[in-house]
């Protein structure tokens, strides 16, 4: 299959969360397949000066939003041997962020991302490459299937071209101003129930839910939790709507990108069949953070967006709790204000036993993973998670709250599983978290235990490898319905 990746954000190239990890990993395995996958994203500021080489080209377009004609350049790079191709407009894309500063998101993103779709749709034609599917992800390209399906109807270049769209968070919809129609460069014709308008505004999301041949999320119980009236976010009647069409397929993790025998970042590399260096990984970060190096202190791991999602208010309720235990606890993230104003203000008074770091920085967050024993994902709701994916990989147990992705693939002993591999919480509250992390603290102390375990989740398969066989069968199945 000719398959387009359709993305805001792509590792390595640029990211904010785990929409970017998937999107750099997926075509690899697909084009493992034998396919010939492809992707297309903006180029940002941060993909000009990251060290890649972009080559130019002689592609371009012109798009009339809201009364004036914008211009882009299509220049092109690589992922491995995969053609990346990126959209150019400095007024648009030559930014600090990608989105939007610490204060807010860009006032203009509607335009900023209608001028993406409008121009991966004209671009495929200039470039003649007719995909059989186009792969949409999240808020930002959700307008390219209402482009194709209602403004390109009938269009014979598009007639044998199928599209999946992939909701990675539905928190985050994409919702503006019935203003901004002219912004997307778009008419009143979009703007009907049965397309975009949602309460008087334009919710993409819903229109890319809504004009895709198959929609899917990122885990079998995200997917599930989504229909419900409690985790919906307003479309939960949409997406029962389209409930035949509707699938979950897990996320992955890239095998050769996150490996504790290879990793160059690592104080000492190591396997589960040959775990010694996890025991200098963790020497070596309790060094580093100025923690006192003892192997039987269970170190405890968070590497996170700082935002209630993750179940940040339930860590600040216990971060008195962590100072007093016998443990060490590091966090390593950045996000909400509230939030890194009250680690900032825990990290002043000074307890020993706790690292904060309120960046982001990716050769300390791999060193974190292999030295750490545990690792903590509390989170409010969670659609995959990579973090207990990577944990897993690198020997670090995750405690987990039992919600979307977290509940696919952590097992804990209570629930009468075989080979557990973690430990997980269902009550959102911060007792029943604490009561997770006792629960692992008592299985690390019994070392013959706590190795079972730690095996039991080294030895899980969470590469690419299977979903990539999984969206080979969506694929499929969205070229049936034409």
């Amino acid at each position: 299959m000719k398959i387009l990746y359709v993305a805001s954000e792509v590792a390595p190239f640029a990211k904010t969360g785990g929409l970017a990890d998937v999107v750099g990993a997926l075509p690899k395995a697909m084009k493992k397949g034998g396919h010939d996958a492809r992707i297309i994203m903006p180029l940002y500021k941060c993909v000009e000066s990251g060290g890649f080489t972009i080559k130019k080209a002689r592609k371009g377009v012109e798009i009339s939003l809201g009364g004036s004609v914008q211009k882009g350049m299509l220049r092109q790079t690589a992922l491995q041997d995969i053609p990346v191709y990126l959209l150019e407009n400095r007024e648009f894309y030559s930014r600090s962020f990608l989105y939007g500063t610490p204060e807010g998101d860009y006032p203009d993103n509607a335009r900023r991302f209608g001028f993406f779709c409008h121009a991966v749709v004209d671009l495929l034609k200039r470039l003649d490459f007719r995909p059989d599917i186009i792969h949409c992800n999240d808020w930002q390209t959700a307008l390219i299937p209402a482009l194709i399906r209602y403004g390109h109807a009938g269009d014979p270049f598009f007639m044998k071209t199928a599209i999946v769209y992939t909701i990675h968070n539905l928190a985050y919809q994409g919702i503006f101003e019935r203003s901004a129609l002219a912004d997307l460069g778009i008419d009143d014709s979009y703007f009907t129930v049965d397309r975009m308008e949602y309460y008087d505004k334009v919710n993409l999301m819903k229109g890319g839910i809504l004009a895709s041949d198959i929609v899917n999320t990122v885990s079998d119980t995200y997917c599930r939790e989504i229909q419900s009236e409690e985790m919906g976010c307003g479309l939960e009647g949409v997406l029962r709507q389209r409930g035949r069409d509707l699938y979950g397929i897990l996320n992955g993790i890239d095998y050769e990108e996150w490996d504790p025998a290879i990793d160059p970042a690592l104080f000492r590399n190591y396997s589960v069949s040959a775990r010694t260096g996890k025991a200098a990984n963790k020497k070596g970060l309790q060094k580093l953070l100025g923690l006192e190096q003892k192997q039987d202190v269970p170190l405890i791991a968070m590497i996170t967006r700082l935002s209630a999602q993750k179940g940040f208010d339930l860590v600040e309720k216990l971060m008195p709790k962590f100072a007093e235990e016998n443990l060490q606890l590091v966090v390593l993230g950045a996000g909400d204000e509230k939030y890194m104003k009250m680690l900032t203000e825990f990290k002043d008074r000074g307890a020993a036993n706790i690292s904060i770091n309120l960046s982001f920085d990716q050769v300390l967050a791999r060193r974190i993973y292999a030295g750490s024993d545990m690792f903590l994902m509390p989170s409010h709701y969670e659609p995959c998670g990579l973090g207990q994916l990577i944990a897993f990989r690198y020997g670090s147990v995750p405690i987990v709250r039992k919600t979307g992705g977290l509940a696919d693939t952590v097992f804990d002993a209570r629930e009468g599983v075989r080979e557990p591999n973690g430990f997980s919480f269902d009550e959102y509250t911060a007792d029943s978290c604490w009561n997770a992390i006792s629960r692992a603290l008592e299985s690390f102390a019994d070392r013959k235990s706590w190795d079972r375990i730690v095996r039991s989740g080294m030895h899980s398969e969470n590469s690419w490898e299977n979903s990539a066989g999984e969206y080979e069968g969506l694929y499929d199945k969205a070229l049936k319905k034409l």
